[in-house]
């Protein structure tokens, strides 16, 4: 055997072999790499869509939030605004009621005065007509003579 021949024939079983591999089985390498990188590619966009939906989301979330706590900060003044005009007409509502009850007990402390003062005009008239008719040593009738004691008591 000869080296040389040896030699060419496993150049040429090299070369084949070369040739069928570029023809058959580097076009499958390359389109899987192909594929391979259009992946990648395609999840690197997709995450970079993602943290700008998520940057979106969470400027959008801030948003919210800051509109949730200014519209709670509105309520909360009017809530103590409302609570305060309530105050105010409990306030105005006791003191008009006062003002009545005290009204009211002064025209009752007004109406006894007059009762007790009509009162003490009888018993003043009826002391006056016993002690006349002791002194005159005769009985007063007191129907007989009611515009008379009626005079005296108007000036006790």
């Amino acid at each position: 055997m000869n080296i040389n021949l040896t030699l060419v024939v496993q150049m040429v079983v090299f070369a084949t072999l070369i040739w069928g591999t570029m023809k058959w089985i580097w076009p499958q390498i390359l389109s899987a790499m192909d594929e391979r990188q259009r992946k990648i590619a395609q999840g690197l966009a997709a995450a970079e869509e993602g943290e700008k939906e998520l940057s979106q989301a969470r400027d959008k979330a801030d948003a919210i939030i800051r509109e949730a706590r200014e519209r709670a900060n509105q309520i909360i003044d009017h809530a103590q605004h409302r609570a305060n005009e309530l105050i105010d007409q409990a306030k105005g509502a006791a003191s008009s009621e006062s003002a009545r009850i005290v009204a009211a007990a002064q025209q009752q402390i007004e109406l006894d005065t007059t009762r007790a003062k009509e009162s003490l005009r009888r018993e003043v008239a009826g002391i006056a007509v016993g002690a006349a008719s002791k002194l005159l040593g005769r009985e007063i009738d007191a129907r007989a003579h009611a515009d008379l004691l009626e005079q005296l008591a108007e000036e006790i």
